[in-house]
This record gives structure tokens, sequence and C-alpha cells, in this order.
């Protein structure tokens, strides 16, 4: 099917043609050749609308009679009337009649200025000359487009049938990866038992040990209790000793009574080494030894007065001996999380490692050999799982991809697939633009700035006869107080593939004109169209 371009083309030519080669046909001056049978000499004039009709020594006498204006082709008598200029030699057209004499040329054959005494000189021949040779460069530039254009549909078919093989190809492959997935997943999850089994062993051995350790530390506390209350050093502590204690009073009110007090002794109003560990095991929560109660308890600093970190020094934010108590609490957090997950962890720092030597505790041994083995064979496991799962995940995004382009409108015979994963760049004064065909447009200051979206790929937007000719982006950054920007990509037939102009014709819509041989259609004769209209 011939394109729109290549039959304008024809018809210019062909007008250019006839221009040199016909013998002029006499009608009334501006009457155009299509409309010469109205004007018949000798006989009565119908206006062209139908409106009346006058007698034709009327017409071009500077008098307008038609509503029309019809009967004043070549005056300027009527303001709605029109001009048509032969233009021998280069196209005819048409020009407002009040342009005719007015000193000014607006016809190339000068027939507008008939009398008005400006020295007109006549150029058609000299513009139809240049138009036909920028005719004929067109019409050069489409050929050879339209050659390139064959040679990428060639490689497009080929190409589409690479990915198609490749599709193909992935498929097998990510099957066979898929069941290796699953058998490393069952391997991992074997493997993993044991090493779950060996490290809760492990874990549990840990805090038995720590059990024993508290309940050792715990009995040496309740001996230096019983020594700290048994004040007359008789090997037994009474009521009164026990009274000597307010903090113990089991309901906290003003008064600590004797009555309370036997109570915590179990009734008897005395008990020995032996029968303090279960009067212990009620107070010791409670219980403030005599040894620290010269100590004063902390002061508090109130928010107001917490020093703000120097952001210039980071190690002088917290001198050593003022760490923030929330930073403690973290540390005893990562201490605990530590311990839940039964894996040897890293050495602790200095705060909490001596925080541990003082509760008696210190840290979770490392592991034995066995046990270790376990977890060395499990994470061996795991590791060969999730490397298969990561190529999995890539086969995936390679079978996607593939999908995605197999299926994608390149055009008619796909003449425009070359253009996929191909960026162009087009620098003007301010700005750097960047367009990357079927995924996005964008803009860029030349000095420095960010890069702003003027819109992703959106749909083919041309006519319906020729909807390949237009491109749309969409949903762009969103404009201050305005819509989101957007960009209409005109495609317009060329050797080269070049982004060769931008505009924003209105606020946040952009005009970009792209040349590419994709675009270019077969065009006809140049030779029927130079010689095709001679015998006229």
């Amino acid at each position: 099917m011939m394109s729109c371009q290549s039959l304008l083309m024809l018809v210019m030519l062909s007008v250019l043609t006839v221009g040199v080669s016909a013998v002029e046909v006499q009608r009334p001056r501006g009457v155009p050749l299509s409309k010469r049978q109205f004007y018949e000499e000798g006989k009565p004039f119908t206006c062209l609308d139908g409106s009346r009709t006058i007698p034709f020594d009327r017409v071009n006498d500077d008098y307008c009679d038609c509503q029309d204006g019809s009967d004043e082709p070549g005056t300027a008598a009527c303001p709605n009337g029109s001009f048509h200029c032969t233009n021998a030699g280069f196209r005819p057209g048409f020009i407002p009649s009040s342009r005719i004499n007015d000193g000014i040329c607006d016809c190339c054959d000068t027939t507008d200025e008939y009398n008005s005494g400006a020295a007109c000189q006549n150029t058609c021949r000299e513009m139809g000359r240049k138009e036909k040779e920028s005719l004929q460069k067109m019409a050069e530039i489409a050929k050879e487009g339209f050659l390139l254009k064959q040679q990428l549909i060639q490689d497009a078919k080929k190409g589409l049938e690479d990915k198609k093989a490749k599709h193909a190809d992935v498929q097998v492959s990510r099957k066979d990866l898929e069941k290796r997935v699953e058998a490393l997943r069952t391997e991992k999850e074997t493997v993993e038992m044991p090493e779950r089994e060996a490290k809760e062993r492990h874990l549990k051995a840990w805090e038995d040990q720590k059990a024993v350790i508290q309940m050792e530390k715990d009995k040496a506390k309740m001996a230096e209790v019983f020594l700290e209350l048994d004040d007359d050093a008789d090997g037994l502590i009474s009521v009164p000793e026990l009274l000597s204690h307010a903090e113990l009073d089991p309901d906290a009110e003003d008064t600590f009574t004797e009555a309370e007090a036997e109570g915590l002794l179990g009734g008897v109003d005395k008990v020995d080494t032996a029968a303090f560990e279960s009067v212990w095991n009620n107070i010791k929560e409670k219980y403030k030894s005599e040894a620290n109660a010269d100590i004063p308890a902390p002061v508090e600093t109130p928010p107001e007065e917490i020093r703000e970190p120097v952001p210039d020094n980071d190690s002088e934010q917290y001198p050593e001996d003022d760490i923030p108590e929330e930073e403690e609490e973290e540390d005893e957090e990562e201490e605990d999380e530590d311990q839940d997950d039964g894996e040897y962890k890293s050495p602790p720092t200095k705060q909490t490692q001596e925080k541990k030597d003082d509760d008696g505790e210190g840290t979770m041994p490392p592991y034995d050999q066995e046990t270790q083995n376990l977890i060395d064979a499990a994470q061996k496991a795991r590791d060969a799982f999730d490397e298969a799962e990561r190529a999995l995940r890539e086969v995936d995004d390679q079978v996607k991809n593939l999908e995605k382009e197999i299926s994608f409108d390149f055009g008619p015979s796909a003449e425009f697939a070359y253009l996929y994963n191909q960026c162009y760049e087009l620098p003007t004064s301010e700005y750097i633009y960047r367009l990357c065909p079927f995924s996005r447009v964008s803009q860029k200051p030349k000095y420095g700035g960010s890069e702003t979206n003027l819109g992703s790929w959106g749909h083919w937007a041309g006519p319906e006869d020729n909807i390949y000719a237009v491109m749309k982006y969409e949903h762009g950054t969103g404009c201050w107080q305005g819509p989101n920007r957007s960009t209409t990509i005109k495609l317009i037939c060329g050797k080269d593939t070049v982004l060769t102009s931008t505009s924003e014709p209105s606020r946040c819509e952009y005009m970009m004109e792209f040349t590419s041989p994709a675009v270019c259609h077969e065009p006809s004769s140049l030779d029927s169209a130079l010689h095709g209209h001679e015998e006229l």
C-alpha cells in the first residue's frame, strides 16, 4: 500500500511536471481550472452558492454581487473571496482576495499584482526546480531507508527465531533447575535436623551449667546474708534480727511487726542455717545488703540536662563511664538473642563481658567438634540451596524478558525491534534529552541536577491508517501543581536513527521527532511521477 508521504510526493511532482509542460487554459483571472466550467463567456453567471444569477460582464467588475464572493475571483471587491495563483512551473495555490494588487507579490507567477505597479518577477520555475530537487532528495532518502528497513525486518525475523529457540532451551534448563532446587531443599532439611538437635543439646548443657553456677551463687549469697542477719553470732536468725530490715515487710505498710517477721521464719521465733534456706527463698528479692547501705542511689539526670552528642567527634559523644542505659539494654538484648538461637557468636563487647563475669556465668562455650561438623554440613547444604534458588530466579527473569520481547508489538513486520534496549540522546543549550524506545523518556540538566522522567512507554498512537507513526509515553514525573509529564514521539523516515528535535507545545506535554528507517515505506516510481503527464 502506498503511504501518504509517497502519495504526496507523487502528486507534487506530477503537478510540477504539469505546470511546466501544460498549455494555459483561458479562463477569468483568479479562477482555478477545476471551476472553469462555471465561468462561460457570454452566459449568465450563477453564484457558486446558488444565491443569485448575474450577467457575465459583472464577473470581475470590482463590485461584489455574490455573498460567497465567487463573482470576483480576480479582484479585491469581496472580503471573503479568494484568488487562484496558477503558478505555472510550481504548485498552484489560493490567496485571500484582500491581497490582490496590494503591492506585495504573493503568487510566484506575479498574477496577483496585475494592476498595482509592483515590480514582481516570476520565480515559479526556480521555486519548482528547488522543490523538485528537494522532493527527489526525499525520494532517495525514502528509497534508501526502505532498503534498510527490509534488512531490519530480516534481522528481526532471525532475532525472533533465535529468541524462540533460546526460550525453549531456557525452559528446559529451568525444569532441571527446579528439580535441583527441590533436591537440595530436601538435602538441606535432612542435614538441618541433626544440626538443630545438636545445637539444642549444646544449649541445654549450657543452660544446666548456668543453673548450677547460679545455684552456687545463690547459696553463697544466702550464707553471706545469714551472717549479716545473725547480729549476736549465735548461729540462729531471730525475729528481732529479722525486724532490723524493714524492707522485708510482707505488706509494705508503715510497720514491720513481730507477727509478720515470725511468719517469714515459718511460724517460729528462730531458725538455724538449714531452716534458713526456705526463709531465704521468700526474702531474697527484697533483702538489701548492709554492705551496700552506705552507697548512694544513682541520681537520674533530667531529660533536658542530657548532653547532646557532639557531631564532629563521635568518640566524644559519651565518655567511657557515661554510656546511656539504652545502649546497655540493647547489648543485653543482643546477648539474650545470641543465647536463644543456640549458635556460637562473635566475642561480646568489653562492657557485656564484664557484666557476664560479674554474674559468674561467662560466655557460652564453643561447640564440640561433632556438633561443629554437623553445623558446617548444614551450612554447606544451605549455601548450595541458596545458590540454586538464586540461579532459578535469574532463569525466571530471563524467561519473562524473552516472553515479553517475543510477544511485544514491534510493528507489522517487527521492523522496530532493533530499537529495543537502545537509547538516543539530544543535547540542547540547557538539557540532555534521552529517549529509550519502549522504555522511557527523560530530561537532565546539562550542567548538573537530577533527571526528570518525561514519560514511560505507553502505546502506539498514530492515526488508524498508520498507527506506527507515533509513540506515546505517559505517567512521567508530576509537574508542580499540574499533571504528570507525557511525551509524544513523531517518527519520520530517515536513513539514520536519530532524535532530531524536542519541544513543549503545552505545559508538561512534550513533542519530539525521531528519524528511523523502520518508518520508511516503499517509494513510488520517480520516473513515473516526472513523466506520467507529458501528454498534457
